[in-house]
């Protein structure tokens, strides 16, 4: 039977890259979305056309509850969970000084709390076959942090600590356990930037361009054909962090 994934986030930019790439690997996804629903039923639609199937699920991954529909719903319908993506994850462009309760609980519970608990309920069926892939889609904030994205920029690096983690203890049951931390990528998440801000950054990165989710999917899909990779960090950003 083919691998199955559940990309979580997936109705959108890298998200949607990620499951478009991995279904035409011939990996069964499950692309999960909260409320972007008419672009989650327009990626099921694109891939139709190319005779390819995948599932979309409705579910807000902040809340325990709606998680365990979605993977009961993928244990039920396939039997098995070969492969987790977390990818879901907003930003918000702020001082700190004006960061508020809501916004933390809103960040952290978007960007880590989901991934905690999604890689929780995954967990016991991989680990009862000895096998999986679980990859992060983290930051480069994560690494460096960012001026006016520090909620963003802590949620992305305990996510890198996390990943470094569960790699070790989930290293004997043979599941890899893997964090991609993108640079500035085309997606809607980055409109907040103007043209001369994107000019200047481009400037500041050895490529002089910015990368594209493909870029990031790319790499998606090494981890999972890897073997023998665990508890890495793997920054794509064209160089704009080499120390």
């Amino acid at each position: 039977m083919e691998k199955v994934a559940i990309v979580t986030g997936a109705s959108r930019g890298i998200g949607r890259q990620i499951a478009k790439e991995l279904a035409r690997k011939q990996i069964q996804v499950i692309a999960n979305y909260n409320n972007s629903e008419e672009a989650a039923y327009s990626l099921k639609q694109e891939l139709e056309k190319e005779n390819i199937e995948i599932d979309i699920f409705k579910a807000d991954i902040t809340k325990r509850e709606e998680i365990k529909k979605l993977v009961q719903f993928v244990e039920k319908k396939y039997k098995k969970i070969d492969i987790l993506i977390n990818n879901a994850g907003i930003s918000e462009y702020k001082m700190f000084t004006e960061e508020t309760d809501e916004d933390w609980s809103k960040i952290i519970n978007t960007n880590l709390y989901s991934a905690f608990a999604m890689t929780q309920e995954i967990l016991p069926n991989m680990i009862h076959k000895k096998e999986g892939c679980i990859i992060n889609i983290s930051s480069i904030w994560g690494i460096v942090g960012a001026s006016l994205e520090v909620l963003y920029s802590i949620s992305k690096a305990g996510m890198n600590g996390m990943t470094k983690a569960l790699a070790k203890e989930l290293g004997p049951s043979n599941i890899r356990v893997n964090a991609i931390a993108p640079g500035i990528i085309e997606t809607q998440m980055n409109n907040k930037f103007s043209q001369e801000e994107i000019k200047q950054i481009k400037e500041e990165i050895p490529l002089e361009r910015i990368g594209n989710s493909s870029d990031i999917a790319k790499c998606v899909n090494w981890l999972i054909e890897d073997n023998y990779t665990t508890g890495q960090i793997i920054s794509i950003n064209g160089g704009w962090s080499i120390t």
